[in-house]
This record gives structure tokens, sequence and C-alpha cells, in this order.
């Protein structure tokens, strides 16, 4: 077999197990159907289309593949999709054609520099990169969006559904805005505002605190001279090195005898000490990649060294200063561990804290679903919104100049 024809088999069996997979999961999800993929029939249908895809008569021989396809999959189940007994015809054939569709086009776009005979080092490894593109898209995209998807789903369910059937994660639009009953009552008898405004404000104070420690220190490691400046500069993530939860029992320890403990103020004087570090490797690197003589020329100008800090090189490090803050709010919206030891007064709770308290055979299912719903939009939103600031501030320092 040449070396073309052998490439389009491997790569179109490879894809289709790929989008077959995908295109089960999906459907089942959405219809509540059950759809599966059949790994033998995959790997022939998509080895065959495969070595189609670049036969010289490619068009006619692809017709002839696809119509056998259809007609094998939907009279013999010899198809890259299998289906339950209760699946629904319509439900059988929208799936049957998106995957056959979705197949055609990408692995089309696979292929397109393959043909049947050898093929040169370019050829090969480009058809490889663009599987492997195809693939890592798919694969990551998944591990994102389908626990997201099912949380949201079973939030939108009553107990009723979850005890009847607990993998089926299709939502019934006619329910109107009683899909929403599991928020409404999350705000109404479970003080979810309160624990949203308690996260908000922690979490903006987390930020102040740890810029104003860290912007600077990471100054200073970046432009003055100092015994024991290169030792500092490499230890300064070590303290990631010790696991929190060994911590855990000193800082609780401390925390009760000073009075801290199930305090707003214990949870901003120790959330720092999480974020610093990391903010101060942050801002030494990008302030070392900032020209060092625009400063000393505001230094010749007259200006003192914190006038130079704050005149120059903050507003030159507005991109940096905005995906540290970005981070470091993340940090502290999302911590629990800490949140779980520290806090015991329901009016103090955070975000986290305040969802873990949900987890309890006492209260639905749902609700627990809705609270982790509620607090991962809007930090994802935030961090959609600014991304770009994120990334721009991530990667500005990494080149001198």
């Amino acid at each position: 077999m040449r070396r073309g024809y052998l490439t389009a088999a491997v790569l179109g069996a490879l894809w289709m197990v790929v989008l077959s997979v995908t295109v089960a999961v999906t459907m089942s999800f959405a219809t509540g159907d059950a759809f599966r993929p059949s790994l033998s029939f995959s790997l022939l249908w998509g080895g065959l289309v495969g070595m189609a895809l670049i036969h010289k008569n490619r068009v006619r021989t692809m017709q002839i593949l696809m119509a056998s396809w259809l007609l094998t999959s939907g009279l013999y189940g010899w198809g890259a999709l299998q289906f339950g007994e209760d699946t629904t015809p319509a439900a059988s054939t929208i799936g049957t054609l998106t995957l056959a569709a979705i197949f055609v086009v990408s692995l089309t776009k696979i292929l397109e520099e393959i043909a049947p005979g050898q093929l040169t080092r370019h050829e090969f490894e480009h058809a490889v990169i663009r599987f492997l593109t195809g693939f890592g898209y798919i694969f990551f995209t998944a591990i994102v969006l389908i626990p997201f998807y099912v949380m949201l789903m079973t939030s939108l369910k009553n107990q009723a559904e979850l005890m009847q059937n607990p993998l089926d994660f299709s939502v019934d639009l006619s329910k109107g805005t009683d899909l929403l009953r599991s928020y409404e009552e999350l705000f109404t008898q479970f003080n979810f505002d309160t624990y949203l405004m308690n996260s908000f404000f922690i979490s903006v104070l987390t930020v102040f605190i740890t810029l104003a420690f860290a912007i600077p220190g990471a100054y200073a490691v970046a432009r003055l001279r100092f015994r024991g400046q290169a030792a500092f500069s490499r230890s300064i993530l070590l303290i990631y090195m010790v696991p929190m939860i060994v911590l855990a029992l000193p800082i609780y320890i401390a925390f009760s005898m000073t009075g801290l403990r199930n305090s707003f103020w214990g949870i901003v004087m120790i959330y720092p000490v999480t974020t610093i570090p990391v903010a101060l490797y942050m801002l030494q690197g990008y302030f070392r990649g900032l020209p060092s003589e625009i400063e000393e020329a505001g230094l010749m100008d007259g200006l003192s060294r914190l006038a130079v800090i704050w005149k120059i090189t903050l507003p030159l490090s507005l991109p940096a200063l905005a995906s540290v803050s970005l981070y470091v709010f993340m940090i502290a919206w999302n911590e629990f561990l800490l949140a779980f030891m520290l806090l015991d007064d329901p009016s103090k709770f955070t975000l986290t804290r305040g969802i873990a308290s949900l987890n309890s055979s006492e209260i639905p299912r749902q609700h627990l679903m809705a609270g982790s719903v509620i607090a991962t939009v809007p930090i994802m939103a935030l961090f959609l919104g600014l991304e770009r600031f994120m990334t721009k501030g991530l990667t500005a320092g990494s080149v001198k100049g």
C-alpha cells in the first residue's frame, strides 16, 4: 500500500474514533437518549473514507461510501454510532448526519495535502499536526465544557427528575422560569447574596494588600542592589513547596488564640500570604523587562525613587498589574481550605464556604450544583472579559526592552 493511502487510512480511522466519541457524548447529554460509539465500525468507516478522500475520483467514491454508511447505519446498525432501544428515530438520524458532515469536512481539511503516492516529510507532518490540533481542541474543550454542562443541567432539575434518572442531562424548556427555582431558593433561603458580597469584599481587599506589598518588593528585587538579592529572587516561590494542609493546624491554633478565627480580618490577613509570593515573582520579571534608562532619566530630572515608581514605572506596568490583580482575585475568590477551617459563622461565609455547607443529605443536590454555577459564572465572565490584558501582562516581561 502506498504511503499516502496508509496515512489517510490511519488518520481517518483515528479521527472517526475521536468524532464518534464526541458526538455520542454530546447527543447523550443533549437528548437523554443512549448513544455510544462503535470503535470497530469507526475504524472501518474512518479508514475507508480517509482513502476515498485522496482518490483521484474522490467525489464519486465519497458519494458511494457516504450513501453506504448512512444506509447501513440506519438499517443494520453498522455505523460508527450505536443507539439504545429507546432512542428516537429523529435523534439517531440527527446524530448520524451530524457525525457524517463534521467528519467529512474536518477530515478533508486534515488530508488536503495528502496524495495517493509517496509523501514528503513536510506533507506527512502537516497532516499529523492538523490531526493533533483538532484532537487537542476537542479534548480540552470537553474537559472544560462537560463538567460545566452537567453542573448547569443538574441545577435546572427538580428532585423527582434527579431521582428518576440522575444521568439524564437534558432539560425541559417548557417549564419556563420554574427551571430557575434552585437559584431563587439559594438567595431567599440560603443567604447566597451575603456569600457573594463577602467573597467580593475579601477578594478585592486581598488584591489591594497583595499589590501594596508586591510592587515595592518586586521593584527592589528587579532594580536595587543589596546583599542576598539573587538568593531572595530565586527563593520567592519556595513557600509553595510547603502544602497549605501542613500549615492548617498551626494557623488554626494561632488564629484561635489571637481571636482572629471566624472574622473577616483574619481571612484578609491570611489570604495575601498565599498570593504575595506569586505576585512578587510575576512583577519582578516584568520590571526587569522595562528599560532602566527611562527611570534613570527621571532620577536625573530630580525625581525621588518613589516618584519614579509612581509616575514612570507603574504607568508602564499597567498590563502586568492588571494580569496580577486578576490572578490574585481568582485565587482569593476560589480559595476553600482556609475559609472552611477559619469560618464558622454563616453570616461571614465566603462563597466557597457557603457551597460546602450545601453538601448535605438534607439539601437537594440541585442546590449544590446551582451554587457551583453561581460561583463559576462571575469569575469566568471576569476572566474572559480581561483575558487579553492578562495575556499581555504575562508575556510582556518575557522580552527585555
